[in-house]
């Protein structure tokens, strides 16, 4: 990722906006806002599940209804703990700063803390916050921040990578890709998870906010996130939205397009009533979801495969969960697990003996 200086004053501190991250190293206070529900913080509940290590600590807003299991405690707190960075970890429609948060975030840069964000607004553009950072000598990271690119060329290029898709948005696609990545390199096999999400970006250390490029462009990010790989290796490539969510389709076709997965991993939640946000919209069936899935991917990747299907049963028992991915496995004739709770060992039998050559 590229730096870029956000700041008014060329005499001040830098302002970083899409940095490496030195400028956002842990360990982490996660802000968690007014979260209404466990989603709407999910860049924090992601950060604590796959780097627990990282997190000191979490500043809920007056208004949250919703936790991520670690000690409550203030900007000045998570400071003397030994806080090194504040992320916005919260997600709400439009990506904006309520007053709230700002009033956190100049709080959390008070304390010495540097702040980084995933919202559609950016740290950067608000003079409150970019006042406190330069006077406190601090750093912002805003995460949807994307690097130059280029439009995809579609030419095949060497390595072997699998992309997440889904029959919704927020069914699972980052865990899916993350516990896939574990999975492999258990297996010694050479394995890289590439983000395209702000949480997957906080993760990995590094990424490209897809959501955030422009639309000519996704395709060439999604190549940009993968490049040639000669070491018989996967890249992971975690997926975003869904083909069948009008809201997001767009993305989720440039990303098939650029990717140009060896293998797609099917992710579903079997309690979803309707497509995320629009109950008017009904859940596709699996198998329709997969074939269209499949055909997109087709344009640059004709022998393109499908390995499995990644169940995110959070909402069910034990019993239901199995039962669900007995199901799924007779419609489909595929391996179906949940990441968290089942481990992913039998969809990567299925792609070590689909690609055994």
């Amino acid at each position: 990722m590229n730096s870029s200086s956000a700041s008014p004053d060329s005499t001040g501190p830098a302002i970083v906006a899409g940095a490496a991250n030195a400028q956002w190293a842990p360990p982490y206070l996660l802000y968690l806002g007014n979260a209404r529900d466990d989603l709407a913080a999910k860049t924090a509940r992601g950060l604590a599940y796959w780097r627990p290590q990282w997190c000191v600590g979490q500043l809920r807003g007056s208004q949250c209804r919703t936790s991520v299991g670690l000690t409550d405690m203030d900007a000045r707190q998570a400071r003397l703990a030994g806080a090194n960075t504040m992320i916005v970890g919260v997600a709400n429609a439009g990506g904006v700063m309520d007053e709230e948060t700002v009033r956190a975030v100049v709080a959390a840069l008070d304390a010495g803390l540097n702040v980084a964000s995933g919202l559609h607004q950016r740290l950067a553009s608000h003079p409150a916050i970019v006042a406190a950072a330069q006077r406190n000598d601090r750093h912002l990271y805003d995460a949807r921040n994307p690097p130059p690119l280029q439009v995809g060329h579609g030419q095949r290029r060497a390595g072997k990578r699998l992309l997440t898709v889904g029959t919704d948005c927020s069914v699972g696609k980052m865990y899916a890709s993350l516990a896939f990545e574990k999975e492999l390199r258990a297996r010694g096999l050479a394995a890289d998870f590439r983000a395209t999400g702000q949480t997957g970006i906080f993760i990995a250390g590094g990424g490209v906010p897809i959501d955030a490029v422009i639309a000519d462009f996704i395709s060439g990010a999604a190549e940009w996130i993968s490049p040639a790989r000669e070491d018989g290796g996967w890249d992971i490539i975690e997926g975003q939205g869904s083909l069948f969510h009008p809201s997001y389709a767009g993305v989720s076709l440039g990303l098939l397009h650029g990717a140009q997965a060896d293998a797609l991993l099917l992710c579903h939640e079997p309690t979803r009533q309707h497509m995320r946000g629009l109950p008017h919209y009904p859940v596709p069936h699996l198998r329709t979801c997969l074939e269209a899935n499949l055909a997109a991917a087709r344009l640059t990747s004709p022998g393109v495969l499908a390995i499995g299907v990644a169940l995110n049963t959070s909402g069910m028992d034990r019993d239901e969960a199995q039962r669900a991915c007995e199901s799924i496995e007779n419609q489909l004739d595929l391996p179906c697990q949940d990441p968290v709770t089942m481990g992913m060992d039998r969809i990567a039998d299925r792609l070590q003996s689909c690609f055994a050559g």
